[in-house]
């Protein structure tokens, strides 16, 4: 399959106010027809970034090329995106049709073909019927779909939303992220969004920029930073994770070992990490790939995928949290406290593991990602 080529270009990026830097020499394309990410927390530069390609902030460094053109000293009215913003900002005296209309009219679009294209874009946000009600005739989804619309009767080739989501509630919120991927995929333009919530990124994103202190931290796929995490940083903020100190103490083309101390325990894996031996490492394991086992003996289990003493730990269960699909273990292995997850296959009424029970856990050679410091 042939890659898409690239409609966004964003090359030594920064922005100041002053002292602070609030986004910090950034470079990364965007591909046309992707749906794209700008991942981070609170003040990590995302929205700024965001703003800059849409025109309302000037770069301090760097540029920016859509399609090519570089956009230093094109004005906001006259690139080619649109902007869905955190609170919709739709007008509360105008009807949902001319809302959507609103743009159309400013660029003097005829009445007749503006009529279709507002007819068009209500269709594809499902709001058909719904053109002569004002908003506040609305629920809080609808009115994220007006604003949605408005947006993108003007067929924009970068659609920027800032944070689309984050004014839902989480039910609709996941109804609303499921249809803005279908609809990004059924007209095919660009999104681009800024979002702090690393689910919504991960499910509706093709590539995501995780960035922190306006630092580019990981770009890829939500997989690439979910399995492959860039750093220790990118490991923590994508999802939950036990990360592990330890040391190098054997490092070879098809294994490698680590020295955990805190858990009194080995981590083998089934390649080798390219690192010094003797270097500290952070060994960072999602609580989905952990197996925990009852421990009713002194006998430890046989395990297939790691030499006897390695990836094998003894803890016990200190608090369980049960959350319907599946229930969260924190265990106390040594020094410190590991999050296993299992999902609840059966009825919630079957014996389950209990707080205070003593538990093995084990993982798999291939389970951990290997950070160094």
């Amino acid at each position: 399959m042939t890659e898409a080529r690239t409609l966004i270009e964003i090359e030594g990026l920064s922005k100041r106010y002053g002292n602070v830097t609030a986004v910090d020499n950034i470079s990364l394309h965007i591909r046309e027809g992707e749906f794209f990410a700008l991942l981070g927390p609170s003040g990590c530069g995302k929205t700024t970034l965001l703003r800059m390609l849409a025109g309302f902030e000037v770069p301090t460094e760097g540029r920016i090329l859509i399609d090519g053109a570089d956009m230093s000293t094109v004005p906001p009215n006259k690139r080619p995106v649109n902007m869905v913003f955190q609170s919709y900002a739709v007008f509360p005296h105008l009807s949902v049709a001319d809302n959507v209309a609103y743009g159309l009219k400013i660029d003097k679009v005829p009445a007749a073909e503006r009529s279709q294209r507002v007819a068009e874009a209500l269709a594809l946000v499902k709001l058909e019927g719904y053109g002569a009600r004002k908003p506040d005739q609305l629920s809080g989804g609808q009115r994220q779909r007006v604003a949605l619309a408005r947006a993108l009767v003007k067929r924009p080739k970068v659609l920027l939303l800032d944070e689309p989501l984050s004014a839902l509630d989480a039910k609709l919120r996941e109804a609303m992220r499921d249809e803005l991927t279908q609809i990004q995929m059924k007209i095919g333009v660009t999104f681009v969004m800024v979002t702090h919530d690393q689910d919504e990124a991960l499910a509706m994103a093709d590539r995501c920029a995780l960035i922190n202190n306006g630092l580019l931290q990981h770009l890829g796929t939500p997989s690439e930073l979910y399995e492959y995490p860039a750093n220790r940083f990118t490991a923590d903020f994508i999802g939950s994770v036990n990360m592990l100190e330890g040391q190098l103490i054997a490092d070879e083309r098809d294994h490698a070992v680590i020295d955990v101390p805190a858990i009194n325990g080995k981590v083998y894996l089934d390649h080798g990490v390219s690192g010094a031996t003797g270097a500290t490492v952070w060994a960072a394991i999602r609580p989905e790939k952990i197996e925990m086992l009852a421990r009713d003996g002194a006998h430890s289990p046989t395990l297939n995928d790691a030499p006897a003493g390695h990836n094998l730990v003894a803890g016990v269960i200190h608090h369980s949290a049960y959350l319907g699909s599946e229930t969260v273990y924190d265990v106390r292995v040594g020094e410190v406290l590991m999050k296993v997850l299992r999902p609840n296959m059966r009825r919630y009424d079957e014996r389950g593991f209990d707080d205070g029970q003593p538990v093995w856990l084990h993982w798999h050679p291939q389970a951990p990602a290997i950070l160094m410091a």
